[in-house]
């Protein structure tokens, strides 16, 4: 039995990319550092992404004490029954989601992500941009304050943009402006829709040279009454300013118009469904999303920019900022449990706060494999196919095959998240 165990820690791997928070500013990084001995932390560079699962592109590795490591994906070939009967059937012996811990300090890409029949259609037409033909539904519970832009605003907030900023009336054109404001007095959603993405097709289409010289001229304007002293929220100044830093005269500063910003408190989290335009602008967060890449961007980006793509493909239902939110649901057995189930196969989150005063705390078998990481806290876990704990610290990940029972050892305050199937 303990040469075969189905409870394991993992060796995760980390991302790079220049958004990434820099050096020990990086959750991602701290979080390296404190349980991967070979991990080296250099303070001036960008630690974005901690990769946890099957994906090729950075994959998990099983750390077993005495065996030799061997990656996730081909323990998982050799267990397909660990999986979980409906899973290993329904995604046909693959692990359906990947798990993340993001730390944004650079303003990520406006994006968005196709659903499934899309995805196979661009994947089949343009291989060589859309790497594979799997949707990429993603959830992001927030660790730290954790803005990002989420869903089209509604009409009528987009609408006293327009009528407040020359510049965006300029760059979405007279003729579109105009529609929207009329529109917005009626109650017809189809032509809210049709209205709002008359106005942002036109401005992400935007010749350059246009854009960038209205941007100036905004930043300008408000970079004036910054220094005045007068309040700048009726332009979204504080935000303007710190994406024109990053990507002076990019479309994209203009989108934060049409778009909600969303702060996210400790514990919330947004579900990014197909077709729904969003970008991270800063925090530290965990993500959960379906094994995919499958990326439309249109702003914000040094990368391919696929504007005409995603202007057709976007739902240009508008929302109230709260209604961005997803919000998870409280144990009824547990009240330091909460559950993330968006309405996918692929995955879903549970969240575990354990205080300390609870010495002992049972993980219920699920039928799915899931994976594990520790946030805060430190303790140990026991499972029946393992013959001595396993000690967990900050930073510690682990897998648990499914219908597996896991009994942590509690001795500080504990968090924890487990992805797994969402079936």
């Amino acid at each position: 039995m303990a040469s075969d165990p189905t409870v394991f820690l993992l060796k995760c791997g980390v991302q790079q990319y220049a958004w990434g928070k820099i050096g020990s500013d990086s959750e991602v990084a701290k979080l390296s550092q404190n349980s991967n001995p070979d991990f080296n932390l250099k303070e001036d560079a960008p630690y974005a992404e901690l990769w946890m699962g099957t994906h090729p592109n950075c994959p998990s590795y099983v750390d077993i004490p005495g065996k030799e490591q061997i990656k996730l994906e081909d323990w998982i070939k050799d267990h397909r029954n660990k999986l979980g009967s409906e899973v290993n059937t329904y995604f046909d012996g693959k692990l359906p989601f990947l798990f993340k811990v993001l730390s944004v300090k650079t303003s990520l890409s406006i994006q968005a992500h196709p659903n499934k029949v899309h995805a196979e259609q661009l994947h089949a037409s343009r291989p060589d941009v859309y790497k594979d033909s799997n949707h990429k539904p993603e959830m992001a519970i927030a660790l730290t304050p954790f803005q990002g832009l989420c869903g089209f605003r509604m009409i009528k907030e987009i609408v006293e943009y327009v009528q407040e900023i020359e510049e965006l009336r300029t760059v979405v054109g007279p003729h579109n402006a105009c529609k929207l404001i009329t529109v917005s007095k009626s109650l017809d959603m189809p032509l809210h829709r049709e209205a709002i993405k008359d106005c942002f097709m036109a401005m992400m289409e935007r010749d350059a040279d246009t854009v960038k010289k209205e941007l100036e001229k905004l930043v300008n304007r408000v970079q004036v009454l910054v220094e005045a002293g007068h309040d700048t929220t009726a332009y979204n100044g504080q935000l303007l300013l710190k994406l024109h830093e990053e990507f002076p005269g990019d479309v994209g500063g203009f989108a934060i118009y049409f778009l909600n910003i969303i702060t996210l408190k400790p514990g919330q989290a947004m579900f990014l469904e197909a077709d729904l335009p969003h970008a991270y602008l800063y925090g530290d967060c965990m993500e959960c999303m379906a094994c995919s890449d499958n990326v439309v961007r249109a702003g914000l980006t040094p990368k391919l920019r696929d504007v005409h793509t995603l202007c057709e493909m976007l739902d240009y239902t508008g929302r109230p900022a709260a209604k961005t939110l997803f919000k998870g649901v409280e144990s009824v057995e547990d009240i330091n449990v909460t559950v993330f189930r968006p309405p996918v196969p692929d995955f879903s989150v549970i969240r575990y706060e354990i205080p300390e005063t609870i010495k002992e705390k049972k993980l219920a078998p699920v039928d799915s494999a899931s994976i594990c990481i520790v946030i805060q806290g430190q303790g140990s876990l026991t499972n029946h196919s393992i013959t001595k704990p396993i000690s967990l610290k900050r930073g510690s990940v682990f897998f648990i095959g499914a219908m597996e029972e896991v009994e942590l050892q509690v001795s500080s305050n504990f968090l924890l998240f487990r992805a797994l199937a969402g079936l």
